[in-house]
């Protein structure tokens, strides 16, 4: 069964010195402040387009990876999953690095790592973000 989420968000003013506020409405979770300064400068306690991102790639590739490893017999105990999302003002998006650390029992070094490609390559947020360069470090606990 296909299924939509929602989110939007409501900008006042100009780019520089404007600021939005971002609904999750399909979850509920509440709403996030956003501006310029939080997302081409410091957060300020204010989050952006790349860190939704990060979240969004980083919970996908888990679970790509999660039933990757379970397909194959070995489950995982943990992943820990780290998106981050380099923003250049006046160029865009110029790269997504993911980190994991996995227990998985059963599998070694190359297997894990292995494992982790196919869910860089195949999970939906990677492929949605496909024109973008997304680079993959992969250890075991």
């Amino acid at each position: 069964m296909a299924t939509t989420r929602t989110a939007s968000t409501v900008w006042s003013g100009d780019l520089k010195s404007g600021s939005g506020e971002t609904a999750f409405e399909s979850s509920g979770i509440g709403k996030q402040a956003v501006t310029w300064a939080s997302r081409a400068e410091e957060p300020g306690g204010k989050t952006s387009p790349e860190e939704l991102i990060a979240a969004a790639h980083s919970s996908c590739f888990s679970m790509a990876l999660s039933n990757g490893l379970t397909s194959a017999g070995t489950p995982p105990t943990r992943l820990t999953t780290k998106a981050e999302v380099a923003f250049q003002p006046g160029t865009g998006i110029t790269g997504i690095h993911l980190t994991v650390r996995g227990e998985v029992a059963g599998v070694d070094e190359a297997a894990f790592t292995a494992a982790a490609e196919e869910a860089k390559a195949n999970c939906p947020v990677s492929q949605a973000l496909s024109g973008t360069t997304i680079t993959l470090t992969a250890n075991l606990a």
